[in-house]
């Protein structure tokens, strides 16, 4: 069964940092497009990251310059590190994958149960 699992979130005080994991499982990482999203409760999800099979990257704008999406082929697992974290950075993380990041109208596939990022202190 293909699928994302996802794993890293926790408890962080603002300003902190977070890495978190995104393994797939039943395919091949690097054959997709994969992204980031969040959704706090209450709330609709965002897109935070995404990084296109040629490893060309793409962040919303209240990513940019904070987080930072990753591939490691040989370990088949996506990452976002998450530096400088503000408490409204407070959801629930998942990962998704299609063809492209941008310009296709397919929904992200293969999504795992999420990690859950707290930023508090």
């Amino acid at each position: 069964q293909e699928q994302f699992v996802e794993s890293g979130g926790s408890l962080v005080q603002p300003g902190g940092s977070l890495r978190l994991s995104c393994a797939a499982s039943g395919f091949t990482v690097d054959h997709y497009a994969v992204a980031w999203f969040r959704q706090a409760p209450g709330k609709d999800s965002d897109g935070v990251a995404c990084i296109d099979r040629d490893g060309g990257t793409d962040y919303a704008d209240f990513a940019r310059g904070r987080f930072t999406i990753s591939r490691d082929n040989g370990k088949n697992a996506v990452y976002l590190q998450m530096d400088s974290l503000k408490p409204e950075d407070t959801a629930e993380y998942s990962c998704g994958a299609r063809s492209k990041c941008k310009g296709s109208t397919s929904p992200f596939d293969f999504r795992g149960q999420g990690t859950q990022v707290t930023v508090s202190s």
